[in-house]
């Protein structure tokens, strides 16, 4: 097994306890863990560091457990402005993901609030859905 597989292996388990021990719904976590990993891994990483300087990171900032319409209005409506994220600047931007369902968003971004930020609330699908029609 390659140095690459025992990272992937240990970020998974590392990623799947601390969702269990938030409390977390484990089906949503399931369906957010594998939403996660098919839409925002590739960018954000496995752990969610990011890439530095390139892509920012979701682990322990306040975009992940701050206000959850924001978190929502950037996966509806992708992002394309400077941000700064832990006193770094970061211009990489994002794309939209409003191809994905109310459910489909507010589970994968449970999952991200339960796995990168201190314990922050779930998203309910209503509340992606109020946010949808704010800005169709």
């Amino acid at each position: 097994m390659t140095s690459l597989h025992i990272a992937v292996l240990t970020g998974f388990f590392l990623l799947s306890s601390s969702v269990s021990s938030q409390g977390l719904n484990s089906a949503t976590a399931k369906r957010g863990r594998i939403l996660y990993e098919k839409h925002c891994a590739s960018c954000h990483q496995l752990d969610g560091n990011g890439v530095p300087r390139l892509i920012p990171p979701l682990t322990g900032t306040d975009f992940v457990s701050g206000d959850k319409s924001r978190l929502i209005r950037i996966l509806l409506e992708g992002l394309n402005e400077r941000i700064v994220v832990q006193e770094e600047e970061y211009y990489s931007p994002m794309a939209s993901f409003k191809h994905l369902t109310d459910q489909q968003i507010a589970d994968v971004l449970s999952y991200i609030r339960a796995s990168f930020g201190p314990k922050a609330s779930v998203v309910k699908a209503p509340e992606v859905g109020a946010q949808r029609k704010k800005f169709q």
